[in-house]
């Protein structure tokens, strides 16, 4: 069941895909950059992409979408969560701040250019960069992913 924010405060949903160590760490630094303390009237949700659902969405004043890079593509478990959402969303999202993360061993561009179609069909506004991310995770890589969530649950605290 979906907890209501408390009164006044905004909700940051992050959907994510991160079956690797390498792709946990990076949900954690997005997470850790989201929850900054000095960004304040934001509650912020993780939930695994099959495990999201159109409430979710609907309640969330943004997101972050996280994935691994799948033979060119988002990863199945985020492409099942826009295939369960995007209809029953479509028109009730439309402006509301995202940004996005994915890592590959070694391409990114097919699974952004997936999760872009999808997200501009849904009319939501990006307010970062996609982070694209291949190959290791240094410290970095970290920071980037810490910037990516602060700077979408600034976007978000922002929101009217």
């Amino acid at each position: 069941m979906t907890e209501a924010p408390a009164d006044g405060e905004r909700t940051l949903l992050v959907v994510h895909h991160t079956p690797s160590p390498s792709t946990r760490e990076l949900l954690e630094a997005v997470l850790a950059g989201a929850r900054d303390p000095d960004i304040v009237g934001v509650r912020v949700r993780t939930v695994p992409a099959l495990g999201a659902t159109v409430p979710d969405v609907l309640a969330a004043d943004g997101y972050v979408f996280g994935t691994t890079a799948n033979f060119g593509y988002m990863s199945g478990a985020l492409k099942h969560f826009f295939d369960t959402v995007y209809y029953p969303c479509l028109d009730a999202i439309a402006g509301r701040p995202y940004g996005l993360w994915v890592h590959g061993n070694n391409d990114t561009a097919g699974a952004v250019a997936s999760v872009r179609k999808l997200v501009t069909g849904l009319a939501l506004a990006q307010v970062t960069q996609d982070l694209e991310v291949t190959g290791p995770i240094d410290a970095q890589v970290r920071e980037r992913c810490y910037e990516l969530g602060a700077t979408v649950a600034v976007s978000v605290s922002q929101e009217v």
